[in-house]
């Protein structure tokens, strides 16, 4: 099993992006609102996307389902992929191919069949007794507790690990120290719709676990495990400890200076951005404003989506295949001059394209912030909700400040990218149908 090909996975789900080299382009059927339900019965022929608070699948999807909302039960069926990102995210029934599960509480229910891989991110991941898995597990998780069966490999990168299950293939795992836990999920998350597994730091292996292949696990000393568990070979492996970074770690006072130069710096670079497209597209900015405001839920799950299925990293892919192809042709055909020159015209155009997608990530934080800065000071005085400047200075420093909290900060950065790509996605939809009307 490559490695860093299933650990690259992890973070790819994050971001979603695997979306844009495993989905086929096809027709599709969408969905949004506050509470979905495919009912009993209920056959969709096609992809089925779906942007919702609660969704629930008691029927039949011939096609891939991508759903994003706070609440998801799979009880049904789905042919084909399932993607799905929210909060908690239940699967009970079949997932005839992969699974692509990202939320805080993941749980795959005793009746669960999926007949792919599983890539999980979260807080929480849970595969009840009677789950099973016919691919590979990759999660990266606060907590696993795996009793199902999964026939192929596991790669885990967690916090609390207990295996009490059947595994067919390998396990690799990196885990934290026994002893060394966090707060459990429950805590933080009191209002869940799932009862979160209570797992013991580090790795824990049950008496009834069966595992056919090696074990091999990354911590500082051994660990019990049970005779007759594991078939194959079981490796310990010491973790990687920065010495360097041991020797010249920061001072409080230094790293305190340093949060706040980062945090100045990110306020006075989104205020500038703010100011100027405000002045030189002052339109343009009110119209993405009125989207996200008045479509919130929609923004986020089309940002997604957009953010998935964003032609940069298509084109991007697409430029580097057509220099390659170029290349060789026009290298066969003893042209080397036209071959360098197609090299040079792709480099130039991804260089283009990276810069172009960087100042979209500044777009959606300023649009996000301004909006957060005018629903503020709405409540307080709506005169001075619709000056130039306000508005844009209270939401910046507020989102800046969301962005500089340790831990949870990179969460609330993706969140405004996602709604603002989602109202920039929505008004881009809405102005080509007006052309296509005019």
């Amino acid at each position: 099993m490559k490695t860093s090909y299933k650990f690259l996975s992890i973070f790819s789900l994050i971001a979603l992006l695997t979306l844009t080299f495993t989905t086929p382009a096809r027709a599709f059927d969408g969905r949004s609102g506050e509470n979905i339900e495919i009912k009993a019965g209920e056959v969709i022929e096609d992809d089925l996307y779906v942007t919702a608070n609660e969704f629930v699948l008691e029927g039949t999807v011939k096609g891939d389902l991508i759903v994003f909302g706070t609440t998801i039960t799979i009880n049904g069926t789905v042919e084909g992929d399932l993607i799905a990102a929210g909060q908690s995210i239940v699967i009970n029934g079949t997932v005839t191919d992969d699974a692509r599960i990202a939320g805080a509480e993941l749980q795959i229910g005793k009746t669960a069949l999926i007949g792919g891989d599983v890539i999980a991110a979260g807080a929480s991941l849970e595969a009840q007794d009677g789950s099973a898995i016919a691919g590979e597990l990759v999660v990266g998780a606060g907590q696993a507790l795996l009793e199902g069966s999964i026939i192929g490999d596991v790669l885990a990168g967690t916090g609390s690990l207990e295996l009490n299950g059947e595994f067919g293939g390998d396990i690799s795992v990196q885990v934290g120290e026994p002893g060394e836990s966090g707060p459990a999920p429950s805590m933080y998350m009191p209002q869940s719709d799932i009862n979160f597994p209570k797992v013991k730091p580090g790795l824990n292996i049950a008496e009834d676990a069966k595992i056919k292949g090696n074990l091999e696990y990354t911590q500082s000393r051994d660990i019990k495990i049970p005779a007759n568990t594991v078939a194959g070979k079981i490796t310990r492996t010491e973790p990687v400890v920065d010495s360097a970074a041991v020797e010249h770690k920061p001072t409080p006072i230094q790293t305190a200076t340093s949060w706040t130069f980062d945090l100045l710096r990110t306020i006075a670079t989104l205020i500038v951005f703010g100011l100027l497209l405000g002045w030189l597209a002052p339109a343009f900015m009110k119209s993405l404003m009125e989207k996200m405001q008045s479509q919130p839920v929609a923004s986020l799950g089309w940002g997604l989506v957009a953010y998935a299925y964003a032609a940069f990293f298509f084109a991007i892919l697409v430029i580097i295949v057509a220099m390659v192809a170029g290349a060789i042709l026009f290298g066969v055909l003893t042209l080397g001059g036209v071959s360098g020159t197609i090299i040079w015209v792709g480099i130039l155009a991804i260089f283009t394209m990276i810069i172009g997608f960087i100042l979209t990530v500044f777009l959606t934080k300023i649009i996000v912030a301004w909006l957060g800065g005018k629903l503020i000071l709405s409540r307080f005085n709506p005169a001075l909700a619709e000056h130039k400047v306000w508005p844009l200075v209270i939401g910046v420093v507020l989102i800046a400040l969301l962005l500089a909290l340790p831990y949870v900060g990179w969460l609330f950065g993706i969140i405004a990218m996602f709604i603002g790509l989602g109202a920039l996605w929505i008004w881009g939809r809405e102005l080509m149908q007006v052309q296509k009307t005019a």
